[in-house]
């Protein structure tokens, strides 16, 4: 048995304040006995403009953002998913937007690279997205071993492609950290269905954690972390603004559901 937390946070333009607060929150979880913690989507910065982050990007191994990140592992004792940070790309006016997995001494061990860009105009807020205009799209599925089982990593928006979480399942996927800053309207009408679709589908844990609340920008964010288990239970969930959700992931429960409900071995496409 594992205790995992998704932290929920409504970040803003300023990195160390949303730093501080990341730091808090992962305290508090530690405070729970959190074995791995799960951080959202943009969670040290949600920027003024798409290109604040562009402004702020890092090579792997070096910046305050992985410092961060690897100092807040190792001080807590914790596994840590780094929500995503900017790293530096190919072009020089893109980013990669990867989620890193650092280990409970605070080495790096995974890196993901965010594969699916919310390219996107919602018509009721009239909010427009181009992710791709300064990010640079991964191309690789990430599953890692973990004391705590085989940890698949996702970022957001790939939340809607299922077919991204069943190659995850072919390498012998167990529970997945999709940290991620929905917006209020997608989020409202589609956040828990796919979040817990993609858990039962799988017969998998998921680990959702969200930006939630209002932003400097003007953007709102649906919130509404979860942890959901492989039978599709929201084991604890928070609607909006900063704190933890913390539940237990239990292998042998997963093992029993994936036996005794074998869907997985049903498949024929």
């Amino acid at each position: 048995m594992s205790r995992v937390t998704a932290v929920q946070m409504a970040s803003g333009p300023k990195v160390n304040a949303n730093l501080l607060e990341a730091e808090r929150l992962i305290s508090t979880a530690a405070k729970q006995g959190a074995d791995l913690v799960v951080l959202p989507e943009n969670f040290a910065l949600m920027g003024n403009s798409e290109n604040d982050k562009v402004k702020l990007r890092e090579v792997e191994g070096d910046g305050q953002i992985q410092t961060f990140l690897s100092r807040q592992a190792a001080k807590h004792g914790v596994w840590l998913v780094g929500g995503t940070i900017p790293l530096v790309a190919e072009s020089e006016d893109k980013i990669r937007a990867a989620s890193l997995l650092y280990n409970d001494k605070g080495e790096q061990v995974a890196r993901y690279d965010k594969i699916h860009l919310f390219d996107v105009h919602i018509e009721e807020s009239d909010e427009h997205y181009v992710e791709s205009e300064t990010i640079e799209a991964g191309d690789q599925v990430v599953v890692v071993d973990t004391p705590f089982g085989r940890l698949g990593l996702t970022i957001c928006y790939d939340l809607r492609f299922p077919e991204l979480f069943r190659a995850m399942l072919d390498q012998g996927v167990e529970l997945i950290a999709i940290p991620s800053a929905f917006t209020a309207i997608t989020g409202k009408a589609h956040w828990t269905p796919l979040v817990r679709s993609r858990a039962i589908e799988n017969l998998s844990y998921v680990i959702a954690a969200a930006q939630g609340g209002y932003h400097a920008s003007g953007r709102e964010t649906h919130g509404d972390s979860m942890v959901v288990d492989p039978w599709g239970v929201v084991l604890d969930h928070l609607p909006r603004g900063s704190g933890v959700v913390v539940a237990d992931v239990d292998l042998d429960r997963l093992r029993q559901v994936r036996e005794r409900f074998p869907a997985i071995e049903h498949r024929r496409i």
